[in-house]
């Protein structure tokens, strides 16, 4: 008679169900600050149902988009900071639909884990939660997959779906932008959640720094918290600055730089002039193109540059933008302006200062 094996159990393979469970009732209270008076169902069904018919638009659109954090999770891994890049991934999001005038409403997460931690679970989703209040949308219904062999020990990978809302009327699409119209950038945090796999070759192989190290430029901060400064969301204040004056287009300065980014709002027939001498990118920027000995054309087709939004106004109108983004306690400033043909035209050099 063969010999009976074992009783095998789900634990058995990897996957640890009590883990999961533990998880989801230590996000709980952080994703129920998210919910207001237009989330119907609470968390643990199967769907999440949000009610838009209570907004009280005349010709209601939908906008939604869908990102990851990329490979500044390897900045998580090793530092074990996991909050912020939860906060990354919902600012990256939120962002995509402001660029057409949409408000967010709610947002969806998906986290894949090799091994389950609850507690790294917990401090994801809590960031993520964060960046939903920041943005003022609810975190209404996510997915935690356990699936060992999938990933390395200790790492795991995020996305996000945001669903916002635009009356059809007021969508920003860059149609109306016309030849010397004004190009308003607002500064970013850093790299925001672009071009890490390049800067952590600067950092970490050629510079041969460790994360807890004093970043150079900076007096008091080190590579992490640097590396890990969490995205800006600009929702709140573009919405401010869209009741004030007429913004015609808007860009998010993400993978591609304001390089491939800005002619993506842009109608066709018009390019951009940007001025390089406007702004100073900052010490992190300097830092990596210095260090990696990298090409003034790389920097700008793969960083934010310290430009991590762009909106375009009738030349007119350019004082009055900044003017208002700084009553908001925010900065601004005219990085350039549209002219005929087509790409980004850059004036003079990057100015990296001291």
């Amino acid at each position: 008679m063969a010999e009976q094996l074992p009783g095998l159990r789900y634990s058995d393979a990897g996957v640890d169900i009590d883990a999961a469970n533990q998880a989801l009732a230590g996000m709980k209270t952080s994703i129920r600050r998210t919910f207001n008076d237009k989330v119907l169902e609470d968390i643990g069904s199967f769907g999440a149902m949000y009610h838009i018919g209570a907004l009280n638009i005349d010709d209601p659109v939908l906008v939604s988009s869908v990102d990851g954090v990329g490979t500044k999770l390897k900045l998580a891994f090793m530092t074990g900071n996991h909050g912020t890049v939860g906060i990354d991934i919902v600012s990256h999001c939120v962002n995509d639909i402001l660029v057409q005038g949409a408000s967010p409403l709610f947002f969806l997460d998906y986290l894949a884990v090799g091994k389950l931690d609850p507690q790294v679970v917990v401090d994801v989703v809590q960031g993520i939660a964060t960046g939903c209040r920041y943005a003022g949308c609810a975190l209404i219904g996510g997915e935690t997959a356990e699936m060992p062999d999938m990933y390395a020990p200790g790492e795991y990978d995020v996305a996000g779906t945001i669903v916002g809302i635009v009356d059809r009327k007021k969508i920003v699409d860059g149609a109306r932008i016309n030849e010397g119209d004004a190009i308003i950038a607002l500064p970013s945090s850093g790299l925001h959640t672009n071009g890490y796999s390049l800067a952590r070759k600067i950092v970490f192989e050629v510079g041969k720094l460790g994360v807890n190290d004093p970043m150079p430029g900076y007096e008091d901060k080190t590579v992490a918290e640097v590396l890990m400064e969490p995205h800006l969301s600009y929702a709140k204040l573009m919405q401010i600055v869209m009741k004030v004056v007429d913004v015609k287009g808007m860009a998010h300065i993400t993978g591609g730089g304001i390089t491939d980014n800005l002619p993506r709002c842009l109608p066709e027939g018009a390019g951009a002039e940007i001025d390089l001498a406007s702004w100073t990118p900052g010490p992190l920027f300097k830092y990596l193109a210095e260090t990696g000995n990298v090409a003034e054309s790389e920097m700008l087709r793969t960083f934010n540059m310290g430009a991590g939004f762009l909106f375009v106004v009738p030349e007119s109108q350019g004082a009055k933008a900044i003017e208002t983004v700084e009553l908001a306690g925010q900065r601004a400033w005219r990085i350039g302006r549209v002219i005929k043909g087509e790409g980004v035209h850059y004036n003079g050099a990057v100015n990296y200062g001291a």
